[in-house]
């Protein structure tokens, strides 16, 4: 499953917002797999690659559902602070809402 703050949402719904940048540890989703997303259903996972959060561009945060890769930045660094900190690495999720597969 793959949560979200309410307002991503409806960018979600209307196809503007179709990745997600996310710190783990290790990877934990597959490019293939299906998930959830509460508020929106099932959703096809289509990517799944490591990214450098200081080399994003603005071309990398449009999909993402910021305006540019300065807002994306900001963002994970304010929700992933102290996961920055510690060291996990970041990466992009790609993916389809289901019926639209």
């Amino acid at each position: 499953m793959l949560l979200f703050k309410k307002k991503f949402l409806p960018a979600i719904r209307s196809g503007e917002k179709t990745q997600t940048i996310r710190l783990w540890k290790f990877r934990h989703m597959r490019s293939g797999q299906q998930s959830y997303i509460p508020g929106i259903g099932r959703i096809r996972i289509t990517s799944v690659e490591p990214v450098d959060i200081d080399a994003l561009t603005d071309a990398d945060a449009i999909p993402d559902g910021f305006p540019t890769a300065v807002a994306l930045q900001t963002e994970l660094r304010t929700i992933y602070g102290e996961k920055l900190a510690q060291g996990y690495k970041a990466f992009r999720i790609v993916f389809k809402r289901a019926a639209e597969s």
